[in-house]
């Protein structure tokens, strides 16, 4: 089913991508469908097109963390083998503030709350998919309700941890999935509705004696109907 995966960026494309740059790092809006990396059978994916972002240093930027294939938005880059090392302990020591914007089918009671319920792996065959687990790993999402319409709710839900697959399985197993899951939700294995999740806005302490740097990435197209629906009002 390659038809439906998205084409490898241009060149033009992903420099009309890139959110922030500085001297350390880039945060780039990532599309929805891209694989960040190269897989084992090739195809178009995003680390390809990174040549096209070394604004004049050697060597082309390298991934700091990584988004699912079908997550878009914010995705930060190294632009130095020495700031990609920084960024790679600031994620790993959770100091970097990330919210995704995700439109799920129903939706909590209250306005707010968090999750804490650890994860673990569902099985070898499937090396990524992830189920709640009382004997995994530690995962904990805050989130906050930005509307509700026709049936399904805008959120904003912060990753205190950074667990694969995190947010769609809290989602999800706490009955409430994100639109267009097809993993742990409803959504089909291919075609539309695409996955409504998206990274929405990092914060990033790169410099201690500087402000963080806030990046937001714009709502993605094929979000905006159900975020309109939840009263977004278009920024």
């Amino acid at each position: 089913m390659q038809l439906l995966d998205v084409p490898q960026l241009t060149a033009d494309e992903i420099l009309a991508r890139v959110l922030h740059r500085d001297g350390l790092m880039l945060v780039i809006d990532k599309p929805a469908g891209l694989p960040v990396h190269r897989g084992p059978k090739g195809g178009p994916n995003l680390e390809d097109s990174f040549d096209a972002l070394r604004f004049g240093l050697p060597r082309p930027p390298v991934l700091a963390h990584r988004l699912d294939k079908d997550t878009s938005g914010c995705l930060v880059l190294g632009r130095h083998r020495k700031a990609t090392a920084s960024l790679g302990l600031l994620f790993k020591h959770g100091k970097i503030g990330k919210t995704y914007w995700t439109v799920v089918e129903g939706g909590p009671a209250e306005d707010e709350g968090m999750i804490d319920m650890p994860l673990g792996r569902l099985n070898a065959e499937r090396g990524w998919w992830q189920k709640p687990d009382p004997e995994g790993q530690k995962a904990i999402t805050n989130w906050k309700v930005m509307g509700r319409g026709d049936g399904f709710t805008w959120l904003a839900m912060e990753p205190v941890t950074g667990r694969t697959h995190q947010l769609r399985v809290h989602s999800s197993a706490t009955g409430w999935p994100i639109f267009g899951d097809n993993i742990y939700g409803n959504g089909p294995r291919f075609g539309e509705p695409k996955l409504h999740l998206h990274s929405r806005e990092i914060v990033v302490p790169i410099s201690r004696n500087k402000e963080p740097i806030r990046v937001v990435a714009p709502a993605p197209p094929h979000m905006h109907e159900k975020l309109r629906a939840c009263g977004w009002n278009g920024e």
